[in-house]
């Protein structure tokens, strides 16, 4: 690692259901985008999860370099918080425009916010080998600003903070081992997500398979006023039970959906259904990030 070059993240693995453990911290897990921060008196750099450089799309965060005095580099998300709740829309919006003038526009009226969760460098100094607890101390010195806010965390007590998520409809819980180290660019199971998923069954119109692959994708439909809205695609592996009904339905020629149209798919009478979890539904109804249950 050096100060003012990219480099991976640490990566989290994800589980089902939240868990009480003695060895770990919990964090809110906030719906935003993933950014780390070199920043000191003379240089200030941010970088997405893949390495593109976010200054141009969220320029306010400059405002963070004010208030420091040492080389540091952070660790967290860039939130855009909308009524004391983060909007990912909001932020999906900000983050797939390169209109200055809109970039402009977005910079007065819906600024975003980093929040830190972990310092990674500070005056030369490689904290990626101390334990989370010891960089948290470290992350302590600095105050928080108007953006800048640094993540708090409770101890032992994940399912009642997952209970907490849940009854405010936020995205999720973090469980972080005391001890670990940083492990750069890794997937490690020494962190953890658990997301608020929702949970639904929904019909399946028809599917995309392509034969050389272990999965398919299935066209998710619901019904509405006598009609039927396409609400997303979900992947299946092909081993599931659901796979050889699908195979042993008649394939019909037409949509079975009034508001989609997909190409290389086969069409289904909407008679099937299926479990999906998801974490939210898109203003226009579609489902984020959905996830085959059964």
């Amino acid at each position: 690692m050096q100060f003012g070059h990219f480099f991976a993240p640490m990566l989290l693995e994800e589980i089902d259901y939240p868990f009480d453990s003695k060895e770990h911290i919990y964090e809110l897990k906030f719906d935003g985008v993933r950014a780390t921060i070199h920043v000191g008196p003379n240089l200030f750099k941010m970088y997405g999860r893949r390495g593109t450089n976010l200054i141009p799309f969220y320029p306010e965060l400059k405002e963070i370099q004010k208030a420091i005095t040492k080389d540091v580099i952070f660790d967290g998300e860039i939130v855009l918080f909308q009524e004391g709740v983060p909007s990912f829309s909001k932020l999906q919006e900000r983050s797939h425009t390169k209109n200055k003038a809109k970039i402009e526009y977005f910079k007065e009226n819906y600024p975003v916010c980093f929040v830190a969760f972990d310092c990674l460098y500070l005056d030369g100094i490689d904290l990626t080998i101390k334990s989370l607890l010891e960089r948290k101390k470290v992350l302590n010195q600095f105050l928080d600003t108007d953006y800048f806010v640094k993540v708090s965390f409770v101890e032992k007590e994940g399912k009642k903070l997952f209970r907490q998520v849940k009854k405010n409809n936020l995205e999720g819980i973090i469980a972080k081992k005391k001890n670990s180290t940083y492990e750069i660019g890794v997937r490690t199971n020494s962190w953890i997500k658990i997301k608020n998923l929702k949970k639904e069954y929904f019909f399946i119109g028809g599917y995309i398979e392509k034969n050389e692959n272990a999965v398919i994708s299935l066209l998710l439909g619901e019904y509405k006023n006598n009609n039927f809205y396409f609400v997303g695609k979900v992947t299946m592996g092909k081993k599931q039970s659901v796979y050889q009904k699908l195979k042993n339905e008649k394939p019909i020629k037409k949509s079975p959906f009034c508001n989609s149209i997909e190409k290389d798919c086969t069409y289904l009478n909407p008679t099937l259904q299926c479990e999906v979890w998801y974490l939210e539904r898109t203003r226009d109804g579609k489902l984020r990030q959905p996830i085959f249950k059964k």
